[in-house]
């Protein structure tokens, strides 16, 4: 029986079924509740590229509850892909016209409800803001993780292999062995990076069914949760349980938890923000060091730690963590499977799915609380934090738990550059000293679309004499694998005039982690007092002008006239 929101718009216009009709819908389907299966699938990187076989999975699941299931695409795009060279700009918005794409097949017809399909870094977050922003009955469908490299390795090894390369070290034969071995499968990548941390936090919102978020890509498990969730979207429809009926305050409190549990990437501190402004809730950024406080790091995942995403799902993923924290957590907060978060663990232990993922983990001879650690095991509490300063008046961010303990507070010497390019050239050609701070600006939203800077993190981490001593502060942002002293988001970014802007070479630059504070210490290496460098920063302030930029067009440009701060989620207003 066709639900009153696909019955409204088809009795206007009988052109409608005709066209349903013209793509081998049959009669008996154009009178079924009616999905709209919307997915990233493309020949565009691995962690999308088997979503098509998902799609089809849940297409049945939703024939089988009864509904007509109807295809829809917007391929997505990599980080990966666009290393070294202007496509990195375009990464970052592809998010919103994801979002948009969706919005505009979500709203083409009244759907009954919506199932979306993705698994990566920009994917994943513009999946939920447009199930935000369209408020129909929605499920996302996490597209998994990688299978493990040789040894245990990821996908990550590109950047020591290629920082060796430009040094002329390395051999062909070791760069072939990569790029036979470093992405053995389909899947997000095998760290906990922003793909595998969004889908993490998919499901910590409630959006995705319980345990799918990175399950292993290859294995028959994905396949019959996607069915399950084309099952599962029909009951959602005739409830009325709606995205915004889960994504409430005690959804994004309990994803935020569960990021600091699982030491999650610092682009969820760009992309909840965003979600929180679809679902206009307010959100300080703050707020993900504040909580932190309270929640105990418990996983032992790369970049920050041993193991790879197949492992922490073998572990019991994130319903482990959420099990382990759940004193801390919304147990009441509905989630898609119509139930509220604590009864789906409750019944995930009564249905044996943590047993059988621990079997699974047998397999490789290592103990789950080596991947995810017990409370009382946690070193330290929270994984982000949001510092402030003469340089970052709005903000700055950080992943102390990837950083050392002789990094957490530390002054050098500021070495300036206009663009990330400019930056890992000096550092490959040994122009960069150890203890020296590495600022690269004009990397913002507004300048240049928001790159990461990852080339430039792991040439740091990988040359010897500047590991460990050098630090990187950015208005750009970075790879969820970056590890070391690596401050981005710095806000307001320099094309804007923000005081990053206003640094120059030799500047001493204060970063105090504990004390959440990043700035301007003194001149020409020389320490000043506060008052001596506010008036310096003015003066300089009174003589800044917006350097000569490269031009823009079309979205790009659109993009960069129109993004917000990357402190309040760098979305398009």
């Amino acid at each position: 029986m066709t639900t009153q929101r696909c019955r409204n718009v088809r009795g206007l216009w009988a052109q409608v079924d005709a066209l349903m009709l013209g793509m081998n819908w049959s009669e008996e389907d154009v009178e079924k509740p009616h999905i709209l299966v919307d997915d990233v699938q493309g020949d565009s990187h691995p962690g999308s590229f088997h979503l098509d076989v998902l799609n089809g999975e849940a297409c049945i699941g939703v024939y089988e509850a009864g509904g007509k299931p109807a295809k829809f695409h917007v391929t997505d795009i990599c980080d990966g892909w666009a290393q070294g060279h202007d496509g990195m700009n375009y990464i970052l918005l592809s998010r919103e016209i994801i979002a948009d794409m969706v919005e505009i097949h979500a709203s083409v017809i009244p759907w009954d409800g919506m199932i979306l399909l993705s698994g990566c870094d920009k994917s994943v977050p513009a999946h939920l803001m447009a199930a935000a922003r369209m408020d129909i009955p929605t499920i996302h469908i996490p597209s998994g993780s990688m299978r493990a490299g040789p040894d245990n390795s990821t996908s990550g090894l590109a950047g020591p292999l290629t920082a060796r390369a430009k040094k002329g070290l390395g051999t062909k034969e070791e760069m072939r062995d990569f790029k036979l071995t470093g992405c053995p499968s389909c899947g997000a990548c095998q760290f906990m990076g922003t793909a595998s941390t969004m889908q993490c936090l998919s499901e910590a919102l409630g959006l995705a069914l319980p345990g799918t978020a990175l399950m292993p890509a290859t294995f028959m498990d994905i396949r019959r949760m996607a069915r399950q969730a084309g099952q599962k979207i029909l009951e959602l429809a005739e409830r009325n349980i709606t995205a915004r009926t889960i994504l409430g305050e005690g959804a994004l409190r309990n994803a935020i938890k569960v990021h600091a549990a699982i030491g999650g990437s610092t682009n969820a501190l760009i992309h909840i923000p965003a979600l929180a402004h679809e679902l206009e809730l307010p959100l300080d950024p703050k707020l993900f060091d504040s909580i932190g406080q309270e929640i105990p790091y418990l996983t032992n995942i790369q970049p920050s730690g041993k193991y790879v995403t197949e492992l922490f799902w073998f572990a019991g993923g994130v319903p482990m963590i959420q099990w382990l924290i759940k004193d801390h957590l919304d147990l009441g907060a509905m989630t898609v499977t119509g139930r509220p978060l604590g009864e789906n663990l409750e019944i995930l232990w009564k249905d044996g799915f943590f047993e059988r993922c621990l079997h699974h983990l047998k397999t490789f001879g290592i103990a789950a609380d080596d991947i995810i650690r017990r409370p009382e095991q946690a070193k330290q509490r929270g994984s982000i934090a949001v510092l402030g300063g003469n340089i970052a008046p709005d903000g700055a961010v950080v992943k102390y738990a990837a950083v050392t303990a002789a990094m957490l507070t530390h002054t050098g010497r500021a070495a300036v550059f206009d663009s990330e390019e400019d930056a890992q050239a000096a550092i490959i050609a040994g122009r960069i000293n150890p203890g020296d701070v590495v600022v690269i600006r004009y990397e913002g939203p507004k300048g240049s679309g928001m790159p990461e800077m990852f080339m430039t993190t792991d040439a740091i981490v990988y040359d010897e004499k500047l590991n460990g001593t050098v630090a990187i502060v950015t208005d750009g942002r970075f790879s969820g694998a970056t590890r070391g002293p690596c401050i981005g988001h710095v806000s307001p970014e320099a094309v804007e005039g923000g005081p990053i802007a206003l640094v120059e070479d030799g500047d001493l630059i204060e970063i105090d982690i504990p004390g959440r504070a990043l700035r301007i210490v003194g001149l020409k290496g020389e320490r000043q007092s506060p008052d001596a460098v506010d008036a310096v920063l003015a003066a300089r302030k009174a003589q800044w002008r917006l350097p000569e930029r490269k031009p823009k067009k079309g979205i790009l440009r659109r993009y960069s006239q129109n993004a917000v701060s990357a402190m309040a989620g760098a979305y398009m207003k």
